[in-house]
């Protein structure tokens, strides 16, 4: 059975989580303490982690950049703080996805299966991407692995969050193409939230630095002022 880490001090939200997510079919594992966090990612391999951002010890956006060190696990943060800038510091920083508290348990679960489709869980989902990632191979340079959530260029290879996966795989779709935010948000949002302009730049950053790890001598992501962004290596 898929095992989902809850990290969260509140007993009283971690058991309702724990309970809805049982009724969905998904094991559960609790951890009150942001210190003991990695350690149990990288011994237990779960395939999501439900993260509060106001943890004893180790806050969640601590956590959040320790575990993307080592893994790309899709990542949601449950927070209270609802300032945009919290929200933008916890994606860059390798979240997957955020629900400000308080929440329902329902929309938990919602988020919790949209971002298990879309880590490539589904079969058919799974093929078809597998598809796109050769093509993209054989005409760029470049290989993306959604079971896995990495790029490869050349012999070198990233983990990338979901977001920036989805990001990636759009622009690399069709080189040269300009594409505009509000197409990138909803390639990235497919459940149609409410996502600032500032949210995929803020993306966009992170998948820079990371593609610039690989190939630092070519900008593969261009800035198209006022429009959006396109790939061209």
């Amino acid at each position: 059975m898929d095992t989902i880490l809850i990290v969260e001090d509140e007993p009283k939200i971690a058991d309702i989580l724990a309970k809805y997510l049982a009724n969905s079919g998904y094991a559960t594992h609790w951890i009150t303490q942001g210190t003991e966090v990695a350690t149990w990612v990288k011994e237990h391999q779960p395939v999501l982690i439900l993260l509060d951002l106001m943890l004893p010890g180790k806050d969640g956006l601590e956590v959040c950049k320790e575990v993307r060190q080592f893994t790309a696990t899709p990542i949601i943060m449950l927070t209270a703080l609802t300032e945009e800038i919290d929200r933008l510091l916890g994606l860059e920083l390798g979240a997957d996805d955020y629900i400000c508290k308080p929440f329902s348990p329902r929309e938990v679960i919602a988020r919790v299966k949209a971002v298990l489709r879309r880590t490539g869980n589904n079969d058919s989902a799974s093929t078809a991407t597998v598809t796109t990632a050769n093509e993209v191979n054989k005409t760029n340079g470049l290989l993306l692995e959604r079971d896995r959530l990495t790029v490869h260029w050349g012999k070198q290879e990233t983990a990338l969050t979901l977001v920036e996966f989805e990001l990636l795989e759009t622009l690399a779709s069709k080189p040269g193409r300009i594409f505009s935010r509000q197409h990138l948000m909803e390639k990235a949002y497919p459940d149609n939230r409410i996502v600032s302009d500032r949210t995929i730049d803020s993306h966009i950053k992170k998948l820079r630095k990371k593609l610039d790890q690989l190939e630092p001598e070519r900008e593969l992501i261009h800035s198209v002022y006022s429009v959006g962004y396109k790939y061209e290596p």
